[in-house]
Order: structure tokens, then C-alpha cells, then sequence
């Protein structure tokens, strides 16, 4: 079959579009960056779209030509667009299918997407729902409970880094939430039995494990599987976990945000057995799955840069804005025999002690909002070498200055391009 996958770069697209490619199909990934996606699967068809753009169906009838079914893996848990990317875009997709003949379309929700759970991200999970099963066209509707792989993304990160948190492990409430864990691979299975299947036609179903896990006990089975000691839970007040939710949703993108927070608190249990039954085959048991995949170091040093990343960021925000903010009371003092020692008069202190200020509070607010990192990292490391070189002509004798003024730029630095490593989500 020929399967067009809107969200094949995501987490767990890319684990459909795996399962498709071993099952002998042919599927063609929907994704905003085609390039990126080629360099990870060069073999795949791509085609670049997106979901908060693409509205009409003028926008989707060529992307359908030959395509047999579609797979909508697309999500986007926090941030504007959440209408378009689950409600909007889809429906205009799901006309184009009926005038093309595609007639089967799963969509990947999520068993939380409930009317009980107050989120944008539940409300329109549920409007898009609705829309596929208004479409006319063969649907089935997947609602899996909690993914997990070797990899992670979004929640199942969160929860390495909790598991491999230092000295301890803090945990949100009483830790009694429950879930069902699924392996992507798994998921992937069952999407594609859902494509090929007649039977499952206009059918819910909620895809999940075979066991029955709080949160405590699949923290301290990351914990394990990582290969830290164990360590005692740090139980903390889901008031105060709203409260650093916030901000997350504020800077877009910190650890946890509200939507975060509100899916993993809901509820995510499942019935493993019912969903065995019904598509045929048993997912594996999170035990299982972690002994056939042991963690190495890289999975260790994602669960401990899961929280240092973002510390990270806000420490070099908090010094690009402390270091433009003060320069404004500081700065002229300083400057005025520096420029006076280059030949510049007292005419130019102000203007540039004014530029520079405000050029770092404005990379300071590039770091704090951009979310993949790229052009912070590029501003950064322009402006820092500009400086150096600058302070290097002017005064050249701050090399060898006992509080090293200008020798602590190179570990600047280095933060810098640890930062831009690790900055992009994805």
C-alpha cells in the first residue's frame, strides 16, 4: 500500500513509517522539513507541508495522487495552532481524500483526550475526532495510552528525567497516576493492521500494554533501567507543579508544560487485554521491553540534560539581560577611557554603550524564544567573538587579568555550543 503519514518526523511517525517500510509498503512521509527527514530516511518519499498552513483542499488534493490510505499522526501538545494542526487542517485533508477515493484514514489521538480533561489540547484532539467520523470516509481512531521506545519525546522524556534525576526523584502529586505503557514499535503495528484491515472500519480503539503501572513505579523502573541507585521520591504539590507549568507555557519551552502536566495527571490506563484481542497480537510488557533494550550512556545522558538544558538556557539568558541591563549604569564608565585609548572622543561613549546594551538584552530574548536554538547559538557566538576581538584591540592586556575577563569567554562559549546542541526538541 502506498500510505501517506502526516507526522512521519515526529516520535512516533517515524516509527510508523519504519513498520511500513519493513512490511514491504510504500510510506510517503508529510513533513514541514523534507530535507531534514530525507537525511534520516533517504529512501522515503517526502512531501512538504503544514498543517497550521495548509487549510484548504486545494492544498491537499496533489499530495494524494496514488496514495491508497493516510495515516494523521500529527499532534502538537503546546503553542499556538493546536486548532489548525488537529481540526482545520485535517478536515480540509479528509475532503480531499472523499473527491481522491481515499478511503481509509487512521488518525492517532490520545487516550486522554477526554471532555473531563480541561486542555486546548483534549478539546481539539476531540474536535478533530469528530470531524474524521463526519468525514463519510472508512476511519479508525487510535487512542493509545502512554508510548514508550529506546528513544523518547515529550511525556516519556519528562519521565526519564524525573527517573534520572540527582539524589532523588521528584514526583508530581502522590505519584499514584496510572498508565498502560505501549511500545512505538507496537503502536506502529497496530497502525499499520489498521490500514490493511477491513474489519476495523469506523472503530475506536485504545491501544495499550499489558500492565497496569503508577507513576512511581514506572519512574523506578527508569531509574533501574538507566543504571542509577535508587533513590527516594520527592513528592511535590501539583499546585506547585501548575505554577513551573506556567512558565513553561510562558517560554514555550521548558520542561513540562500545562497540557504536559494535565496528560500525565488524567489518567492514562487502558485495557491491554481488550486491545490485544481486538488487533490480534499481545504488545510487549514495559519489563520486556527494557530487558531486550538495554539503556547505554546516551540514554543516561538525555535523562541528565532532560532538566540541565533548560538551565542551561536560563542561565544565559539571565546573563545576556544582567550584562545589558547594568551596562546602561556601569557602562560609561568604563567605555570612556577604552575609546579615549583608541582615539574616539567622548561623543562616541554613549551610542555605543546604548548598542551594546541593547544588543544583549535582544539576544537575550532571541535565547528565551527561539525553541530549536539555531539562530541564538549563531548570535551568540558572533557577538561574544566580536567582543573579544574588540576588547582584544583596545585593551589587550585583560588576557592576562587575574578575575580573566576575557578568558572566560572560552568556557561562554563552550555553554554556548552545548546549548545549540541540545536546544532543538526534536
Amino acid at each position: 500500500m502506498r500510505i501517506l503519514v502526516l507526522g512521519a518526523a515526529g516520535f512516533i511517525g517515524r516509527h510508523i513509517v519504519s513498520e511500513l517500510i519493513s512490511a514491504g509498503d510504500e510510506p510517503v512521509a508529510a513533513v514541514r522539513r523534507p530535507r531534514e527527514f530525507s537525511n534520516a530516511f533517504p529512501s522515503v518519499e517526502t512531501v512538504g507541508c503544514d498543517l497550521a498552513r495548509d487549510l484548504s483542499v486545494a492544498d491537499w488534493l496533489p499530495r494524494l495522487d496514488r496514495i491508497d490510505a493516510v495515516v494523521n499522526a500529527a499532534g502538537l501538545l503546546r503553542g499556538d495552532g493546536m486548532e489548525a494542526v488537529h481540526v482545520s487542517a485535517p478536515k480540509a485533508l479528509y475532503e480531499a481524500c472523499a473527491r481522491k477515493g481515499v478511503k481509509r484514514v487512521v488518525l492517532i489521538s490520545a487516550i486522554s483526550a477526554r471532555p473531563d480533561v480541561d486542555t486546548d489540547y483534549a478539546r481539539t484532539k476531540l474536535a478533530g475526532e469528530k470531524v474524521l467520523e463526519e468525514s463519510g470516509l472508512d476511519w479508525v481512531i487510535l487512542r493509545p495510552s502512554l508510548i514508550v521506545a529506546k528513544g523518547s519525546y515529550g511525556g516519556t522524556s519528562l519521565l526519564r528525567g524525573l527517573a534520572g534525576f540527582p539524589l532523588m526523584m521528584p514526583l508530581a502529586g502522590d505519584g499514584s497516576h496510572a498508565f498502560s505503557p505501549l511500545h512505538a514499535n507496537d503502536l506502529a503495528r497496530a497502525v499499520r493492521i489498521a490500514c490493511q484491515t477491513e474489519r476495523y472500519g469506523r472503530k475506536v480503539l485504545e491501544p495499550a500494554g499489558p500492565e497496569v503501572l503508577s507513576l512511581r513505579q514506572i519512574l523506578t523502573r527508569y531509574r533501574s533501567w538507566l543504571g542509577f541507585p535508587p533513590a527516594p521520591f520527592l513528592p511535590i504539590p501539583l499546585s506547585v507543579m501548575r505554577m513551573l507549568a506556567k512558565l513553561g507555557d510562558w517560554t514555550g519551552s521548558g520542561p513540562i508544560s500545562s497540557n504536559t502536566l494535565a496528560q500525565l495527571t488524567a489518567g492514562n490506563e487502558g485495557d491491554g487485554e481488550t486491545f490485544a484481542s481486538a488487533i490480534g497480537f499481545k504488545p510487549q510488557a514495559l519489563s520486556a521491553l527494557m530487558a531486550q533494550e538495554p539503556a547505554e550512556v546516551q540514554d543516561r545522558w538525555h535523562a541528565r540534560l532532560f532538566f540541565l538544558a533548560p538551565l542551561l538556557k536560563a542561565v544565559l539568558v539571565l546573563m545576556w539581560f544582567v550584562s545589558g541591563l547594568v551596562g546602561f549604569f556601569a557602562g560609561p564608565a568604563v567605555a570612556e577611557p577604552a575609546l579615549a585609548a583608541v582615539g574616539l572622543g567622548s561623543g562616541w561613549t554613549m551610542p555605543i554603550v546604548w548598542a551594546t546594551c541593547l544588543l544583549d538584552l535582544a539576544v537575550a530574548a532571541l535565547i528565551l524564544f527561539d525553541r530549536r536554538g539555531t539562530r541564538a547559538t549563531v548570535a551568540q557566538l558572533a557577538v561574544i567573538a566580536f567582543y573579544t576581538i574588540a576588547l582584544t584591540i583596545v585593551r589587550p592586556e585583560l588576557w592576562l587579568d587575574p578575575l580573566g575577563p576575557l578568558l572566560k569567554n572560552l568556557p561562554i562559549l563552550a555553554a554556548v555550543l552545548c546549548h545549540g546542541a541540545v536546544s532543538d526538541p526534536r
